[in-house]
């Protein structure tokens, strides 16, 4: 496959502390040219009502920051295919008002979770596509949910391509539009598809189980555990057990141009210094441009950069 560079929209989940208003601003200083975020505080039920002024505000700060993609992570206290009324309900209902913010703040894209089954997964797996519609048709707009790929544990749901592409396929046809995929390089690896040894094998499969037009973003994260361990333990960029080799095909295979990138990786101290360094990275293996430094023979941090 040719070596191209791909379109740069790439970034990292970045605080919104102050207010989801100060986000652009820290996605500027990390260098990115996009962004996720969270609306609201991901562990609490609080759902704050957003204000037109901050909105305002915050395309602003996007626009003037130079971010051409922004994206939100829903709440992980959601549980859309939980058989427990109560908890189903609650979750709709904030689902909902993730949606709303997201409509208010024109960010067009919203990552999520698929739910926990807990009993039985057939069952989950209908609770969860039904709430899906639900929460969609009650917030019309331009809003589109990315339902992403996990890690396999426990009864989480979405772990295979074909269960993610059935979730999508059991929403009502006109609702259809509106739900993408986001896919995590660490889950990928843990919950058993091997980028490592098989990239081409494992976005074939893609292609012909979801269709890569439907993946609208990448969650580049290297992974601290072994392929098919189906645990979720983030690692900074070719510094896992993925290596650096997957990354330096994500960056430049063209069957991801203008998917947006967005790492979750370990931030360090100050916020900065991690996510600029792994910015920095992933632009030269876009770049084909090995890091140049002094590395004694067989020192595999070689390749990371």
């Amino acid at each position: 496959m040719r070596h191209v560079v791909i379109q740069d929209r790439l970034g990292a989940h970045v605080s919104v502390q102050g207010g989801v208003d100060s986000a652009p601003a820290r996605g500027a200083a990390i260098g990115a040219t996009a962004i996720q975020v969270f609306t609201k505080t991901p562990s609490q039920w609080r759902e704050p009502r957003l204000d037109a002024e901050i909105a305002a505000r915050f395309r602003r700060a996007c626009e003037e920051n130079g971010l051409t993609s922004v994206v939100s992570h829903d709440s992980y206290l959601i549980n859309l295919a939980s058989p427990d009324q109560s908890l189903s309900a609650r979750s709709a209902e904030s689902f909902r008002e993730e949606l709303t913010r997201c409509e208010g703040l024109g960010i067009r894209w919203l990552v999520s979770h698929p739910g926990n089954y807990i009993d039985d997964r057939s069952a989950g797996l209908a609770r969860n596509a039904a709430a899906y519609a639900e929460c969609l048709a009650a917030v019309p707009g331009e809003v589109s949910v990315l339902l992403e790929t996990t890690a396999g544990c426990g009864t989480a749901l979405g772990a295979t391509f074909e269960e993610l592409a059935e979730l999508r396929d059991r929403l009502p046809a006109d609702l259809r539009h509106r739900v993408g995929f986001c896919a995590d390089t660490c889950h990928l690896y843990a919950a058993g598809y091997d980028l490592v040894g098989d990239f081409d094998g494992v976005w074939d499969r893609w292609e012909r189980v979801i269709g890569l037009r439907h993946l609208r973003v990448l969650h580049l994260n290297d992974s601290k555990t072994p392929f098919g361990s189906r645990r979720d333990r983030h690692e900074l960029i070719g510094e896992g057990s993925l290596g650096p080799e997957p990354f330096r095909r994500l960056m430049t295979d063209p069957r991801f141009a203008g998917v947006i990138r967005i790492i979750e990786t370990p931030k360090g101290e100050d916020q900065v210094t991690m996510d600029r360094k792994m910015l920095r990275r992933l632009r030269r293996y876009a770049r084909g441009s090995p890091r140049r430094r002094s590395v004694a023979p067989g020192d595999p941090s070689a390749d990371l950069c």
